[in-house]
């Protein structure tokens, strides 16, 4: 497993450079599978094939930009546990995030040209077959944040610290091959207890039902989503996120994720989607609608002493409020145009 892991953690680094180096077709697609599935970010839909990924998403999206250098905070690889049952799914997963640093040179949707550089947060998981092949890739780009960056955000002013997600604290993001297994092993069956047990646990009325106390530590970093923000103690994320959460989706459940994995002191997350909810109170500015909706998030965790010290979280905001009966884009009061 480990030499899989470690070539399969090679190959996702070499597909990103390929595509931010803006190599031609084929030295891309020769890393996918050819019904390779890509699980995107709005305002861009599902692809289900490796041609349809490069043309629709790739060409589309890295076009607009003439500089782009990316910044790698965590990587990590692993095989999935993300069954709410329990049972291994077996599939081999490479999880990875951090930064695109960009200068905008072509309108996208609703967003101008930009002068200045951006910082595209980013998070992305990479699923391989047996031969290193990738076969599924699921991907979220912070369009809020982004929108926030220029001051054409929707969404009324987050609660939380806008644009704090840095690297990881003291420690490598990149987790190599010699991380101890049995590290791995326990924080796996102790993100599931967090995840299936806790999250799943709230009584609709009180946040301690969840014991999140048990999982995070005090001085927690909650690197949050654009429109949320990040929060930087377990109270700020009670206050400044949770509780306003839970109060309009009390209803929040966490099912089958596409994939968990842990390697090290980390463990990361996707799931498009992941999590079932309902709009039933008031949020960031939005009546609630009474609509079923789904999350679409990818998420990683940092671990020390038996409490997640930091949490990089991402939610496609875009696609929740779109269900909630909201175009977000539509609402950017700027040189408004059409998102293919």
């Amino acid at each position: 497993m480990s030499k899989l892991n470690e070539r399969n953690k090679a190959v996702a680094i070499e597909f990103w450079e390929a595509l931010d180096a803006k190599s031609v077709k084929n030295s891309i697609s020769v890393k996918l599978a050819s019904d390779m599935r890509w699980d995107g970010f709005a305002p861009f839909t599902k692809t289900s094939s490796s041609e349809e990924f490069l043309t629709k998403f790739v060409e589309g999206f890295y076009s607009i930009f003439d500089v782009v250098r990316r910044e790698t905070h965590i990587l990590i690889g692993g095989i999935s546990n993300g069954r709410a049952d329990g049972k291994d799914d077996g599939n081999h997963w490479v999880g990875g995030t951090g930064y695109l640093h960009v200068r905008q040179k072509h309108k996208f949707g609703p967003i101008s040209a930009q002068e200045n550089q951006l910082r595209l947060r980013w998070g992305e998981f990479l699923q391989f077959d047996e031969l290193g092949k990738i076969i599924r890739v699921q991907t979220i780009f912070d369009i809020i944040d982004w929108l926030e960056q220029i001051n054409l955000s929707p969404l009324p002013k987050p609660l939380g610290n806008l644009h704090v997600y840095p690297a990881p604290t003291g420690c490598e993001g990149f987790v190599s091959d010699q991380e101890a297994k049995k590290q791995s092993k326990n924080l796996l069956k102790y993100a599931r207890d967090f995840i299936f047990g806790g999250l799943n646990g709230f009584d609709k009325v009180d946040l301690k039902s969840m014991g999140m106390a048990d999982f995070f530590h005090p001085n927690l970093k909650w690197y949050g989503p654009g429109g949320i923000g990040a929060c930087l103690s377990f109270k700020e994320f009670e206050d400044l996120h949770q509780r306003p959460w839970l109060h309009a989706f009390p209803d929040r459940r966490v099912g089958d994720l596409d994939n968990l994995i842990a390697e090290g002191s980390f463990v990361g997350a996707s799931s498009m989607p992941g999590v079932s909810l309902t709009h039933q109170g008031p949020y960031l500015g939005q009546k609630p609608s009474n609509n079923k909706c789904t999350v679409n998030g990818i998420d990683f965790w940092r671990e020390d002493n038996g409490k997640f010290v930091e949490n990089w979280v991402f939610v496609d905001m875009v696609h929740l409020f779109y269900q909630m009966g909201v175009d977000l884009l539509a609402m950017v009061k700027h040189d408004v145009g059409d998102i293919t």
